[in-house]
């Protein structure tokens, strides 16, 4: 077999690209209201950071349309918090998605925390940390969440399949995290199909790159504009219009910072989370006046009736 046969057969028996898409053509997709993007504020770990973040909207005028919150674990939540951090979102109307508990780096496992163990992926360990995280999950739904983090593969496979056969609401949402390791095409069709409503690329692909994953996906795609020094410090504001061209439908998330032990760790501080509330909103704001001043006609509302908001 020539490889021109191996290539063929991609283009012609496959929905996906030999390469990445250089022609970066316009996305065709859009959210259900007709937006191309959408704002999203990670990092809302306690109720306190959550009020911020509602003043701060107010103040900027700058609609934010979800929030990836309790990224350290949801578990660091009593019922009456996590109770009070589902009814603030409720009542601002943003989509809320948590993250249950704290996977590798966080557990009991060292070998993720060590120099080189970190390439082996932030996956659960063990069937009893999977079990853990279905209890959380269970009390975080009967709080009234309804949209829940993913940084494993074989977790979305099980909790798209308690969706699907009527065992947990039907109007939960499930995003795969950037924690997952994702960055091309094929990886996302895969997402999608095992039934991820949006999905978190690496943060560093570039504009073809992103192409290529539009080209065969229709699910949401979260890019980050902002990155954490220790992951990168990739700040891509200036792109937003072509992210939001090529992309759409996108959310754009920010997560600016030092590193991620310092923001998501449970003994984290709520003064200097509520500072990055405020820079993040800031951010928002920016990348929406580069699309407002791009020739594109790029779509930002706030239409909301997609939205898996709270159910307190």
């Amino acid at each position: 077999m020539a490889f021109k046969d191996i290539v063929n057969y991609i283009e012609t028996k496959t929905d996906y690209p030999v390469k990445d898409r250089y022609d970066m053509p316009t996305s065709t997709k859009t959210f259900e209201g007709g937006a191309h993007y959408r704002m999203e504020i990670t990092g809302i770990e306690r109720a306190v950071n959550y009020e911020m973040l509602v003043k701060e909207i107010d103040k900027q005028k700058v609609p934010i349309h979800r929030v990836i919150g309790t990224v350290g674990g949801s578990a660091f939540l009593d019922k009456a918090e996590l109770k009070y951090y589902a009814q603030i979102a409720a009542d601002a109307k943003i989509e809320t998605l948590v993250n249950c508990m704290a996977s590798r780096a966080w557990d009991g496992g060292k070998q993720y925390a060590t120099p080189e163990g970190y390439v082996s992926g932030m996956r659960l360990r063990g069937q009893d940390n999977m079990y853990l995280w279905l209890k959380e999950f269970d009390r975080c739904l009967n709080a009234g969440i309804r949209g829940f983090l993913i940084t494993d593969e074989s977790l979305l496979l099980l909790v798209t399949k308690l969706r699907a056969d009527g065992v947990i609401p039907a109007d939960v949402k499930f995003k795969v995290s950037v924690f997952a390791g994702h960055g091309n095409a094929v990886a996302a069709k895969m997402l999608e199909d095992m039934g991820a409503d949006s999905f978190n690329p690496l943060a560093d692909l570039s504009l073809p790159m992103l192409a290529s994953i539009r080209s065969t996906t229709n699910i949401p795609m979260d890019v980050y504009m902002s990155l954490v020094d220790s992951m990168g410090n990739v700040q891509r504001h200036v792109d937003s219009a072509e992210i939001a061209r090529i992309c759409s439908p996108v959310y754009f998330k920010f997560e600016p910072g030092k590193n991620e032990m310092d923001i998501y760790n449970a003994w984290h501080e709520d003064e200097p989370l509520n500072k990055l509330v405020r820079l993040k909103v800031q951010m928002a704001k920016v990348c929406k006046e580069w699309c407002d001043e791009s020739d594109y006609g790029l779509v930002f509302n706030d239409y909301k009736d997609d939205l898996s908001i709270p159910r307190p």
